[in-house]
């Protein structure tokens, strides 16, 4: 079977099949629509034949200085090709993918009408504007998420300043007491000097007691009471410094357990201020983003 060949005529009638194309004069009233255009835009063919092209646009744009424009452009011989948005017979908005030619006469020289050729991207155009409607919520709510988290994250940092201070205070205070205890172990052992200095001499005076015979049992029993008030002091310290000893440990203890806590407090500091600095990131990227959604908003 012979193959039929490709003519204007089946290449019009397929453009007049599946593209939305109408006519204006240099008035800018109808003189020709398709059953394609028509349907688009809520029509009979018979109503829009008594339209002009101003029935079609919103007020907003032909009461505008760029409604002038644009149809000064188009009789100047200018075609003009873009996304366009127009007004059904239901007074709703329709997107069109549009082209405007304007038509010259045989010997084009002159301006004789205006074509438009377009296809309807309503759907395609609403869905592309709800998922930049949803990015923009998206972000907005990234970004206030990401501002709480750096208000709590601050608050936090503030307690765990407080308490870092707290701890390099009491730090202070038991490093003092591990001083004062090295004071008096150094007191202690002096009086413990003091005290076996003391039964030295008590022990010497019984000596020169028991050589004086009668003349110095008096001073014999005194001696003796002093070496007794030495022996209860030598314990009596002996138990002190032991106390002191044990003191001494647990402050050290102490000491240590809160250097400890300190590490942990000047770690978590830490992990706060890049857990914030990640928070201002993610701030940063949600304003990216909403910048980048409002920019395919103003150009879809």
């Amino acid at each position: 079977m012979q193959k039929q060949a490709v003519t204007d005529e089946l290449v019009f009638r397929a453009m007049e099949r599946n593209l939305a194309i109408i006519r204006f004069d240099i008035d800018r009233k109808v003189t020709y629509v398709n059953e394609v255009f028509a349907d688009t835009m809520g029509y009979s063919i018979d109503d829009i034949l008594k339209m002009q092209h101003r029935d079609f646009c919103f007020d907003s744009f032909v009461n505008s200085p760029a409604y002038e424009q644009f149809w000064g452009a188009l009789l100047s011989g200018q075609s003009f090709q873009d996304k366009i948005e127009r007004k059904n017979a239901r007074g709703e908005t329709v997107w069109l993918e549009a082209t405007y030619m304007p038509i010259f006469d045989e010997q084009d020289s002159e301006i004789i009408g205006v074509s438009k050729v377009a296809t309807d991207i309503t759907k395609r155009q609403f869905g592309l504007s709800t998922v930049v409607k949803e990015l923009e919520k998206t972000s907005q709510g990234l970004n206030q998420r990401a501002e709480e988290g750096i208000s709590r994250s601050r608050e936090l940092l503030l307690s765990v300043d407080r308490i870092a201070e707290f701890s390099e205070d009491n730090t202070l205070t038991l490093e003092g007491l591990q001083e004062q205890a090295k004071s008096i172990q150094g007191i202690v052992q002096t009086i413990r000097d003091i005290a076996s200095q003391t039964n030295l001499l008590a022990l010497n005076a019984a000596i020169e007691a028991a050589h004086a015979g009668p003349y110095g049992r008096g001073f014999d029993v005194v001696a003796t009471e002093v070496r007794k008030l030495s022996g209860e002091v030598s314990e009596s310290i002996t138990k002190v410094q032991s106390a002191i000893s044990g003191i001494t440990k647990e402050i050290t203890e102490i000491s240590d357990g809160i250097g400890r806590v300190q590490s942990s407090i000047v770690e978590s500091q830490q992990q706060i201020r890049v857990t914030m600095e990640d928070f201002s990131s993610i701030v940063d990227s949600a304003q990216k983003l909403d910048e980048q959604a409002r920019n395919v908003a103003e150009n879809i």
